[in-house]
């Protein structure tokens, strides 16, 4: 088998508006993480990684990894890249998925991500709410979305949602706008500020037991196993009742993997990971996501209460990035896997281009 040659793309488009609703960008693009992705692909991994310019700078992100425009996508592929790993938010728009000049190269690239049409379905966190809800077996904190126009008291007597309660944006990035409101003075005042930037929001059930995350692998292109769900982490030490942005307070701060003998005396936890395995595979993921869940109270199940498409995928490796670390790069020391490691066996689960665009809801 011929080797990959990698280019890593990262967000250089701004993300669409979708019924009113616009995810926030993340500042930088993703592009730390994307050289970190690159810089350990080649200097680590030793497999070849094109770069926009011929001599990356260890410590210069822009050096390592292409705009996600179509002009940047048309570089990396003009620079050699079979691979194209798409560190960065997608969309049904995106040109990954809807470039004409992309199409003559859809049998001759593969793509590190998930299908474009899907992220921008499942972004919604209402309608993924509303997918688990339809199918049996999924543990899920009680929830509603939220219109503008409805009363919000009226609302919660129907849904029999009682205070504290979570409110958090339909499409939001990390913590960004998730706020525990304890009352109903609380919850007016942020429910207003949220419908600043979005026409729907969601308000659902304080789970105030143990958080944790659970990242789910897809299958290898041989389908020779099915999703699997890495080591969960636990996380504590929350920003009044929130897991704060990592941007905010490092994940090695706040988390850590649940040892094996810890996960085998408690079944919560095995319920947990099987649970997320089938949200993985219910959603058709072709890229790992990362779950969180969190239990209703000490000692009982984990409810499932947000899917996130594109986890952070930060790691150490970069000069002066020795101290990184990502949920997921977490769960695969679990495994007793490094970051290079892990990274390669994201890239074995890269799908053409053209088997991504088919894919949809």
């Amino acid at each position: 088998m011929t080797q990959p040659r990698v280019a890593v793309l990262y967000q250089a488009l701004e993300p669409p508006v979708i019924n009113g609703i616009s995810k926030p960008k993340k500042p930088g693009g993703y592009r730390d993480s994307g050289a970190d992705i690159a810089y350990v692909l080649r200097k680590i991994c030793h497999i070849p990684v094109v770069t926009p310019v011929p001599d990356p700078n260890p410590v210069q992100d822009n050096d390592w990894c292409f705009p996600d425009d179509e002009e940047g996508i048309l570089s990396a592929f003009n620079t050699g890249a079979t691979h194209l790993w798409a560190n960065t938010i997608l969309f049904a728009m995106h040109p990954l998925q809807v470039s004409e000049r992309l199409t003559e190269h859809c049998g001759s690239v593969s793509i590190v991500g998930q299908p474009p049409q899907l992220v921008e379905a499942y972004d919604d966190k209402a309608l993924v709410y509303e997918i688990m809800k339809s199918h049996d077996g999924f543990t899920l904190a009680a929830s509603v979305a939220l219109a503008a126009s409805d009363d919000l008291t009226t609302t919660l007597r129907r849904h029999s949602l009682r205070y504290p309660l979570i409110a958090k944006p339909v499409r939001g990035r990390g913590s960004h706008g998730v706020k525990l409101c304890r009352d109903e003075e609380a919850l007016q005042v942020h429910a207003r500020y949220l419908f600043g930037e979005s026409p729907k929001i969601i308000i659902e059930e304080y789970l105030e037991g143990e958080e944790a995350t659970v990242t789910v692998m897809p299958p290898p292109v041989d389908k020779a196993k099915g999703y699997w769900a890495m080591p969960i982490v636990t996380r504590y030490n929350h920003m009044d009742g929130i897991a704060p942005y990592n941007g905010t307070v490092a994940v090695t701060k706040n988390s850590r993997v649940v040892g094996q003998a810890e996960y085998e005396q408690d079944p919560a936890y095995e319920r947990a990971a099987r649970e997320c395995e089938r949200v993985a595979a219910l959603l058709k993921a072709t890229a790992p996501i990362r779950i969180d869940v969190r239990r209703f109270k000490e000692g009982s199940n984990f409810a499932l209460f947000d899917v996130n498409m594109k986890p952070n995928m930060t790691g150490p490796g970069r000069p002066g990035r020795e101290d990184q670390a990502s949920l997921t790069a977490m769960a695969a020391e679990g495994l007793g896997w490094s970051y290079s490691r892990l990274l390669a066996e994201i890239l074995a689960t890269a799908q053409p281009l053209s088997v991504v665009r088919k894919i949809n809801v």
